[in-house]
């Protein structure tokens, strides 16, 4: 008897019967239902007592990595987009239910301080950030050059890009030694798709500011890190996020066969934000089932 899974088989493979939302998604309509770790990832206490504050932490893979902080000993402050409430419910009961405590933040971050305004909120409940994972993202697919707003272009580094500044110049003045910074960018940073024009260079520039303010935060003793997924199941996908008729074959050309889990990409998150990854700093992990993000 072996012990070994093939990752193959281990998720859905079946391919995803097309289906779409209006904004905001929402992960609990979903067919299927992505798995954050809602039933199956295991915590042993390796972030016990720290602080964490997640952007885009009610659903995906913020959720995924809302759970396994909770499990790991963390308390868990997450924004998410107003309207999303019902997502965001959901995980403040897993992580109460974990004995921690969980903060609620709904907040579009295109609003002019917004972004400010999380961290703030976080340190009025927890009294300390010693986690920050910038995670939140606007992706919008379109078929042309010519259907791609300028006002989406504006909108999307804002959530994707800027609110990543903000948000760490708030956060600055809390992050002590020991403290770990996680930004999620994408594989898209480095192989662009022509429908993800303004996703694409946002994740771009976010790969770019993760080497930057791991220079820039290094002497403070606090670790800057990035994980660039692949074709994840999440909300995303759906509000938009593919253009028309694309979900069914959403990740089936992974090295995998399938798309990937937002549980699967927990253990990173976990490991860049632990003591474990003490020697670990201006790096970007990639979860793509198997496209290079450095080639």
């Amino acid at each position: 008897m072996t012990h070994l899974k093939d990752p193959r088989k281990m998720y859905n493979t079946d391919p995803l019967p097309d289906q779409e939302q209006s904004t905001p998604a929402i992960q609990n309509k979903m067919i299927p239902q992505p798995d954050c770790g809602e039933k199956n990832y295991v915590g042993n206490q390796q972030l016990k007592g720290r602080k964490a504050l997640i952007t885009g932490g009610d659903s995906g893979i913020g959720r995924a990595a809302a759970i396994a902080y909770a499990r790991e000993g963390a308390d868990v402050a997450i924004q998410f987009f107003p309207g999303e409430e019902a997502d965001a419910q959901q995980v403040k009961a897993l992580i109460e239910k974990e004995g921690q405590k969980a903060l609620l933040l709904p907040v579009d971050l295109r609003a002019n301080q917004a972004a400010t305004e999380i961290v703030n909120q976080t340190i009025e409940a927890f009294g300390a950030l010693d986690i920050l994972v910038l995670n939140a993202a606007q992706q919008i697919a379109q078929s042309s050059l010519q259907n791609l707003s300028i006002r989406q272009v504006e909108d999307t580094f804002k959530v994707n890009v800027i609110s990543m500044y903000e948000t760490l110049k708030a956060a600055e003045e809390y992050l002590k030694p020991g403290s770990a910074v996680i930004m999620t960018t994408s594989v898209q940073a480095t192989d662009p798709s022509t429908h993800l024009m303004d996703y694409a260079a946002t994740k771009a520039a976010s790969s770019n500011l993760i080497v930057s303010m791991a220079q820039y935060f290094g002497e403070k003793g606090v670790r800057v890190n990035g994980v660039a997924p692949g074709p994840i199941w999440t909300p995303l996908q759906l509000d938009n996020g593919q253009l028309e008729g694309e979900i069914p074959a959403f990740g089936q050309s992974s090295l995998m066969g399938r798309p990937g889990q937002p549980v699967e990409l927990a253990p990173v998150y976990v490991f860049l934000a632990s003591d474990k990854a003490s020697y670990v700093t201006s790096q970007i992990y990639g979860v793509t089932g198997g496209k290079p993000i450095n080639l």
